[in-house]
């Protein structure tokens, strides 16, 4: 059975003679020695000198200091640990986790280096060790530390007792045991529920999104812990905590395969800048600091967004069908030798006929070779020509002969004029400005009704004056990898996938082509027109066909209320997948109002002065169009808030258009009038039924209009 003990965190004086009192005084005491240790660890990090070779490496070595004295920084409001695990006597050794850090960890960078000093370690965000080199806290991410989230009864993995503790900031208050029977005494009855574990879990959100590391849960460890090599595709219900899983992973990745990544480079890629502001913390709690996180439109950022599509022209061009289109286009431009080239070297002239410079062109598209490549490959092939036959009249050749014949100018003009350069932007611009030329290519691929709906019909002037839109920034991106290779990372998060369109979705695969990827995302959330309608195709279009699926379908924030009033959208939206269950449950947790139209402003003000009473944060949820008019109202009222224009606010009660809701976590959700939302667009329900699953605690569902038929 469990032992729960609590003392409040002001107590100061000696230990009672309660056993629980003794514990926590001595495991205070341990923090407190922790944390010292942990500046100590970040003095000495700051007292080193970069002493390179020259400034370039010294710039280099002054970067990778501090980057490694930010990651030692402690964080006061932040637990420095969290568990405590005590092992059976030789069981380590039976597991084979001695030592327990993976061989490509460094242990001289950053404290990433967990060899165990005993039978007991204290589980952390990170490692921390004595002036001795001997560790005091473990890192969560070492495999000593995996028992704290896979123990059970059924299986105790060598621990005699699972400690966790409660904090307040960073005020140890509690602390709970789970102690595990004897090897071989069978099946035990299963422990309660860990109150602080609940307690956790349950605590009220405000500001940035928190890790989660000391509530992962057995299956989301597994996602957590999977093989670098390995591309996951995470199929979570609301509240399962896959973004933060993602997350997780990439810490995970980070220690377990340092060098790899470090060297091969990590992406976070998120749907918007209120998406990634939430976010953004995450990482840095756990230690690691040099990871970028960009947005979809950030990360193809080819040209100035200034521009906006139709439903129908947006559709076409994030369409998989565009990327042929596109390199129809490209090599359309490559065309049969005109006339020979006449190269004159002293008294000699060299001949090379028009149909053998056209074979050296079919030879190159045979292989496939990117467009740039192709281009400074014919000059070469060319050269080399001319040289074998200077070679055999008697001359003597080298490379300084072959470099001299490719750079004449017979033979750049030769190859200019059969494979001319090619430019990203003006390819684009050509296509979508030229319907003969976006005629041609599309032929066969588009239909005459949506090769009208990319065609711009009054065409600008030059590429510089051009309304780009986001989809044309995407074309723009493939018509670049078309012409010199993306550089691929060691590993991609994905975020939000299931709104990728397949355009899109191919720049981010390009990116780690040679790498893994973490995707994030939910069928049932897809909101745009092009949202995928199953993981296989979509991840057929990252160049990941051999994923493995993952789901998540067990909520831990969302009161079951919620999501069940959540999921009657779902046979509507998402036939195929089944509703999600939740651990939790709070009567209260949702309030259904419906109300004659002058009530409305009233019923909000309420229900936000009720929201600002509590602890944690409360949006409004509404369709864009009404956001103002329900600000307006707010004001009246006098009630502070702010209103998310794409970054996290510090206001409690924040006012959320619902195009910018996806992702995001409060406390307490106001959503207003759900008949709007539903109505606004083609996938109204599907924008309804995120906007309802943004809530953790409790639910209000203000209307004047009836509610969706599906939820009446």
């Amino acid at each position: 059975m469990p032992l729960n003990s609590q003392v409040p965190a002001a107590d100061s004086s000696l230990p009672s003679a309660d056993p629980a009192a003794w514990v926590l005084a001595a495991e205070r005491a341990h923090l407190r020695r922790s944390r010292e240790f942990l500046a100590g660890m970040r003095s000495d990090v700051l007292s080193l000198k970069a002493m390179g070779g020259d400034r370039v490496s010294q710039e280099y070595l002054k970067a990778d200091l501090y980057w490694r004295a930010e990651a030692l920084r402690d964080l006061p409001d932040t637990p420095l640990f969290f568990g405590r695990l005590d092992y059976r006597r030789g069981a380590l050794e039976a597991r084979g986790d001695d030592p327990p850090s993976p061989p490509e960890v460094d242990a001289s960078a950053a404290g990433h280096g967990d060899e165990p000093a005993g039978e007991h370690f204290h589980v952390g965000r990170r490692h921390v060790h004595d002036p001795h080199g001997t560790p005091v806290v473990i890192d969560w991410r070492a495999p000593v530390s995996r028992p704290f989230y896979r123990a059970s009864q059924q299986d105790p993995m060598g621990l005699v007792r699972r400690r966790r503790f409660g904090f307040a900031g960073g005020d140890l208050t509690a602390f709970e045991d789970e102690d595990f029977g004897p090897p071989g005494a069978g099946a035990a009855q299963p422990a309660p529920a860990s109150r602080i574990l609940i307690e956790e879990i349950e605590r009220p959100r405000s500001g940035p999104m928190r890790d989660i590391v000391a509530t992962i849960q057995p299956e989301q460890d597994d996602i957590v812990r999977a093989e670098v090599e390995r591309t996951l595709c995470v199929q979570g219900a609301p509240g399962t905590g896959k973004t933060a899983v993602g997350l997780h992973r990439v810490a995970y990745l980070l220690y377990a395969h340092a060098s790899r990544l470090s060297r091969g480079g990590v992406l976070v890629v998120g749907p918007n800048a209120a998406f990634l502001a939430y976010i953004k913390n995450v990482l840095p709690a756990l230690g690691e600091l040099d990871v970028t996180q960009l947005s979809v439109a950030d990360l193809l950022d080819t040209v100035e967004v200034r521009g906006s599509d139709s439903a129908e022209a947006a559709r076409v061009k994030g369409d998989a069908r565009m990327a042929e289109v596109l390199r129809r286009a490209l090599w359309d431009q490559v065309t049969e030798p005109a006339e020979a080239i006449m190269l004159v070297r002293g008294s000699r002239r060299w001949r090379v006929p028009a149909y053998e410079i056209g074979e050296l062109i079919a030879e190159l598209r045979e292989r496939g070779v990117r467009y740039g490549t192709g281009r400074q490959m014919l000059a070469h092939r060319i050269a080399h020509v001319i040289l074998t036959r200077m070679e055999a009249a008697g001359e003597t050749c080298d490379d300084r002969t072959h470099e001299a014949v490719r750079r004449t100018r017979v033979v750049q003009a030769a190859v200019d004029a059969a494979w001319p350069k090619a430019d990203p932007v003006r390819l684009v611009f050509r296509l979508l400005s030229d319907a003969a030329v976006l005629e041609r290519a599309a032929d066969g691929l588009l239909d005459p009704a949506e090769v009208l709906a990319v065609r711009w019909h009054a065409p600008p002037r030059g590429p510089g004056s051009a309304r780009w839109s986001a989809a044309d920034a995407v074309l723009i991106d493939e018509a670049a990898d078309l012409i010199e290779r993306t550089p691929s990372l060691a590993h991609i998060v994905v975020d939000e996938a299931q709104d990728l369109s397949p355009m899109q979705c191919r720049a981010i695969g390009r990116r780690c082509a040679t790498g893994s990827a973490t995707v994030l995302g939910d069928i049932a959330q897809g909101t745009t027109a092009w949202a995928t309608a199953s993981w296989p195709q979509m991840l057929a279009h990252l160049g990941k066909p051999d994923a493995d699926l993952r789901v998540l379908d067990t909520g831990y924030r969302v009161p079951r209320q919620i999501l069940d009033f959540a999921s009657k959208l779902l046979p509507y939206i998402a036939p195929g997948l089944t509703p999600a269950s939740s651990v939790r449950q709070d009567p209260e947790a949702l309030l259904v109002w419906q109300l004659e139209p002058d009530e409305l402003a009233d019923a909000l003000a309420e229900a936000c002065a009720d929201a600002l009473g509590r602890a944690g944060s409360a949006a409004v949820v509404a369709a864009d169009g009404q956001i103002q008019s329900l600000a307006n109202a707010l004001a009246r009222a006098g009630l502070p808030h702010a209103m998310l224009e794409g970054a996290a606010t510090s206001e409690q009660v924040t006012l959320v258009p619902v195009s910018l809701a996806k992702g995001l976590e409060f406390d307490h959700v106001i959503v207003v009038e759900p008949g709007q939302i539903a109505a606004a667009e083609s996938r109204g329900l599907q924008r309804l039924y995120v906007a309802l699953t943004r809530a953790v605690s409790r639910l209000t569902v203000l209307h004047t209009d009836p509610l969706p038929e599906a939820m009446r």
